[in-house]
This record gives structure tokens, C-alpha cells and sequence, in this order.
């Protein structure tokens, strides 16, 4: 679940189907080519893999997603503090593949620990101490989340803010400064909560 970015998923191959569950209930989207799905934080969320899916995943807030804007569903005896989380959630770049490859599942296998008991409980308290919970946990990062908020986005916002002024006054010379960029992935096969993942970092 992220706790201050939406997420979108363009889905470019396969069939899989995206389980979400928020306070509104438990709903599931088919995911099939062509599709194009979003969620707002808040949103607890679970790709379903059923036959070589591939999707594209937007973030909002650029550079948020990357500095830990979500929390896993694990069970609440390891959603206690942000060293136990950290405990059971990070898999360590230099371990070995192999290694990485049994924590990356132990983390999936708590992750749906959790998630199977959000979804059978009974009443909205469960999902409300969740949300709790993760909040707490993030807490000690929301700083540098600012930062990185004032610097992406609000920053990509006031320079939008700016063009629209010249354009109001007739003034098109920022468009002499138009430029071509493209961007690989600057990591490839990264385990992510979702899968394997091969991540862009550009803007």
C-alpha cells in the first residue's frame, strides 16, 4: 500500500488481474493488453500473475516511490517499529541472487500472511489499524519525502505554473529550449514487492 502516491499499471502483455482492497471492499481487475488501471494511496493492492503479464508502472511523485512510499501487508507483530519492518522486508544488493531470491519470497509469503487476514476480517478496524501502523512506520522518512515532493513534483508544477504565465502575456520563448530525451532502465530484473522489475529512474 503507498501512503502518498497513486499508481497506474499499462499492461503490454499477458493476462493477469490486480486484487485491491480499500474501504469501499475487496474488488478485482482483470488486467489484459490495453489495459490501463489506477489506484490512489490508501489502496491495499495485489498483482495476480496468470499467464507472462507484463505491465508498465507509473508512479505518482517522482522520486517518493523509490524512498519507501509503501508498506508491505504483513502481519502486525512485524508492523511494530521500522526496525522490525526493515528486518523482514530488505533484501540486501550484494546478497547473493539466490539469496535474495528466498528472501524476496519469504517477504511475498508475510506479505500475503497479512493480506488474507485484512481481507477476512470482519469490519473495517482491521484496515483502519493497518493504516495506522503504516503511517508510524513511515514516519521517520516523511522529511526527506518532503524534499524530494518539493523538488519533483512542486517543482514540475511551478515550471508548468511559469510556461502557462508566458503564454498569457504571449511570450512562447521557452519553447527555443525544447529538448529529446529518452531513458533505459537503470536496473534490470530488481526484485520489487510486484515481481521482477526493471526500474526507470528518469523524470
Amino acid at each position: 500500500m503507498h501512503l502518498a502516491c497513486s499508481e497506474a499499471y499499462v499492461v503490454t502483455g499477458g493476462r493477469g488481474a490486480v486484487q485491491t482492497l480499500t474501504t469501499s471492499g475487496y474488488e478485482v481487475t482483470p488486467l489484459a493488453p490495453g489495459t490501463v488501471a489506477w489506484f490512489t494511496p490508501g489502496t491495499i493492492h495485489r498483482l495476480v500473475n496468470e499467464d507472462d503479464l507484463r505491465i508498465t508502472v507509473l508512479m505518482q511523485n517522482s522520486g517518493l516511490p523509490e524512498a519507501g512510499d509503501a508498506v508491505l501487508t504483513l502481519p502486525p507483530r512485524y508492523l511494530t517499529d521500522p526496525e522490525t519492518y526493515a528486518a523482514a522486508t530488505t533484501i540486501p544488493a550484494d546478497a547473493p541472487v539466490r539469496e535474495q531470491e528466498r528472501m524476496a519470497r519469504a517477504r511475498r509469503d508475510l506479505a500475503l500472511e497479512g493480506y488474507r487476514a485484512l481481507r477476512e476480517a470482519d469490519g473495517p478496524e482491521a484496515l483502519a489499524a493497518f493504516h495506522r501502523a503504516a503511517a508510524v512506520l513511515v514516519r521517520p522518512r516523511l522529511a526527506g519525502w518532503r524534499e524530494r515532493w518539493r523538488r519533483g513534483a512542486v517543482a514540475a508544477a511551478a515550471v508548468t505554473g511559469a510556461q502557462l504565465e508566458r503564454l498569457e502575456r504571449g511570450d512562447v520563448s521557452h519553447l527555443a529550449g525544447a529538448v529529446v530525451r529518452a531513458e533505459v532502465p537503470s536496473a534490470y530484473g530488481k526484485f520489487g514487492m510486484c515481481g521482477r522489475l526493471d526500474v526507470y529512474r528518469g523524470a
